[in-house]
């Protein structure tokens, strides 16, 4: 399961998501809002969220502010291995094995906050944006499907 970016493609994914990470834990945190917002299922997850309801409340949350900082920390990892499948999969394996096995995260989940990422890039910085980086995001939701499944979801 090799990953097939071009150089061009690797380059303006990395241009792209730099502009998000700049901003790692406000981007990150307007991302995991909008999902507990949109998706309040996706709250049960997290036990101390799961009492907020407004997001302004989940705005001003450490909580929220420290896990929105850890995903977009992550997922610039990722980022810097697009070219280099073994060291992409050294981060995204462990990565979804504790999110299987551990938190038993529905892995439902990784596709709606690539999309809210998605959604937050295009609003930011324009559909070009989004679109350089949507290859990176089905990328990584199909690396984690693939490790579930190996778990056994």
């Amino acid at each position: 399961s090799t990953m097939s970016f071009s150089e061009a493609e690797v380059q303006s994914a990395r241009g792209a998501w730099e502009k998000m990470y700049v901003d790692a834990e406000d981007n990150g945190t307007t991302v995991l809002v909008r999902m507990f917002t949109e998706h309040p299922d996706t709250k049960s997850y997290f036990t101390h969220f799961k009492g907020m309801d407004s997001a302004e409340e989940m705005k001003q949350s450490d909580q929220v502010r420290g896990h929105g900082k850890k995903v977009f920390t992550a997922i610039n990892d990722m980022v810097q291995h697009l070219d280099n499948s073994e060291a992409f999969l050294g981060i995204v394996n462990p990565l979804g094995k504790k999110h299987a096995t551990q938190l038993k995260i529905d892995p439902k989940n990784f596709r709606i906050i690539c999309d809210i990422i998605l959604q937050l890039m295009e609003e930011k910085f324009g559909g070009d944006c989004k679109a350089s980086f949507e290859k990176v995001t089905n990328e990584i939701c199909t690396h984690l499907n693939n490790v579930y499944k190996e778990e056994g979801w």
